[in-house]
């Protein structure tokens, strides 16, 4: 599959060979056209308005023909218009059926764009350095660009017919200003996209480009509502926090022979990371950590949703880990908001002989650090399936660790390892065992301070991104049998 060259790239953003950015100046336009800057039924003359926002008289005439096939105004002849009310309900269904379009289309570019995503990167490139630069008509241009990327790769023409009958280009154009205060955070919904296509996962990619154009949508119509709804949602916001803090287990949890801290700091008001504590029968302790796919109320619903349904299976006798996991695979599944998914790590732990025995689906590898001769060992529990809510029918294989006196586990989730410092640098998985080999003879409550301490100089003020998550247990004696 050979991907757009430079020239067919540029008029995918509306960049004509010689240059120049006509498109721009359309976007704009689309741009205040539905943000309110025109009044319901107030008169626009193209003479005026070709001026204003630099564009010839033809240009201006074929957007406004556009506009008006979305119902965004009233062509009075060749020479003015009529500004229509907003219609949300057909922005709304448009924005559905991109959805589905979208997972589709993620799906099928997969094969073609496995190992291939050089283009994508450069126009994810592009948006970041247009929304540091608060350019929202250059932010926009480039992300039409990477999803008609994705289009092209899918090498389904009815997929592009259906993407051009519903003007998504100019949609997207017309509602870049409704999400500028959650813009940083569109554009970075992208990375999850391009590495789930660098490694040809077409199923994760199309869950990831819906949850992308649902979590957009949603932007749009939060900023629809009156100031009293924001105020009630702010509310709203609140008290949930309040509530999600209550899904947590209690800070004065004792497991027999084990030294256990955490700390989880969201991104926004709620979140989707999760961690659970569980005393099991049998004197076992379940050990949980999950990140859900997206942010904010949507990914907290599917963490309440993975966490019930864990702590519902945990509560019937199974055979073994992988029969409790598929289970949950199925409950989160059938019940997962917006077709979210979420990476997993479930342990069983039985203090008496100190084994571990866990199924990772899809979760950052968690460390394991034992102090040896001076030095520290260090293991790595990773991932053995993908993450649970993708597929009814998804298989999960458990394993067995053995650990001993002063084992220290380190779980976490990848708001530690993706913080950034300002030149757009991950601190990294590599920099994490470093550290923990550096402090592993160390309280869990001395190793978390000292994991916050490093990212904190490392990012030098930079906004947090995403949920950060972390769970210390370190391995203490007087349990044996």
């Amino acid at each position: 599959m050979e991907l757009p060259n430079d020239g067919n790239r540029k008029m995918l953003v509306g960049v004509s060979p010689d240059g120049h950015l006509p498109a721009w100046g359309r976007t704009r336009l689309a741009r205040e056209l539905f943000t309110g800057r025109y009044q319901p039924n107030q008169s626009l003359q193209l003479e005026k308005i070709a001026a204003e926002y630099e564009m010839d008289n033809e240009s201006v005439w074929r957007a406004f023909t556009e506009f008006q096939t979305l119902g965004m105004i009233t062509l009075m002849g060749r020479n003015s218009a009529i500004v229509n009310p907003p219609n949300p309900k057909e922005m709304k269904e448009a924005y559905e059926v991109r959805a589905a379009l979208e997972e589709i289309a993620g799906r099928a570019a997969a094969a073609a764009l496995k190992g291939n995503t050089v283009g994508l990167v450069s126009e994810l490139s592009a948006m970041r350095a247009a929304a540091h630069d608060g350019n929202l008509d250059a932010c926009i241009e480039h992300d039409i660009s990477f999803h008609h990327l994705i289009l092209k790769a899918s090498q389904n023409d009815v997929l592009i017919r259906v993407w051009d009958t519903l003007a998504l280009d100019l949609r997207m154009r017309a509602v870049i200003g409704k999400i500028s205060e959650n813009l940083r955070d569109v554009v970075e919904s992208h990375q999850p996209i391009v590495d789930a296509l660098a490694k040809g996962r077409g199923r994760e990619a199309g869950v990831l480009l819906r949850n992308h154009v649902e979590t957009f949508s949603e932007y749009i119509r939060k900023t629809e509502s009156d100031s009293g709804f924001r105020r009630a949602v702010g509310s709203d916001l609140e008290r949930a926090k309040d509530v999600q803090q209550a899904f947590f287990p209690p800070a004065n949890l004792s497991i027999p022979c084990i030294s256990c801290e955490t700390f989880y700091q969201p991104a926004h008001e709620i979140g989707g990371d999760y961690y659970d504590l569980l005393s099991l029968q049998g004197g076992r302790w379940g050990i949980a950590i999950g990140d859900v796919c997206g942010k904010g109320i949507g990914a907290a619903l599917l963490m309440a949703s993975l966490q019930a349904s864990l702590r519902a299976q945990t509560l019937h006798p199974h055979l073994n880990l992988s029969t409790l996991m598929e289970d949950v695979n199925r409950l989160v599944y059938e019940s997962s908001p917006t077709n979210l998914f979420a990476s997993l790590f479930y342990a069983e732990y039985e203090p008496a002989t100190r084994i571990l025995k866990y199924v990772n689906a899809g979760h950052n590898p968690p460390l394991v650090v034992r102090p040896r001769n001076g030095s520290c060992e260090m293991f790595s529990l990773q991932a053995q399936a993908m993450p649970v809510g993708i597929s009814a029918d998804a298989e999960f294989t458990s394993t067995t660790f053995q650990f001993e006196i002063n084992d220290v586990l380190v779980a976490y989730t990848d708001g530690i390892t993706e913080a950034e410092n300002r030149r757009g640098e991950s601190w990294g998985e590599q920099r994490l065992q470093n550290l923990l080999r550096s402090c592993c003879r160390e309280t869990p409550e001395q190793i978390i301070q000292r994991i916050q301490d490093e990212i904190s100089t490392f990012a030098a003020g930079q906004r947090q991104r995403d949920d950060v998550t972390l769970l210390v247990l370190s391995v203490q004696d007087g349990c044996d049998v």
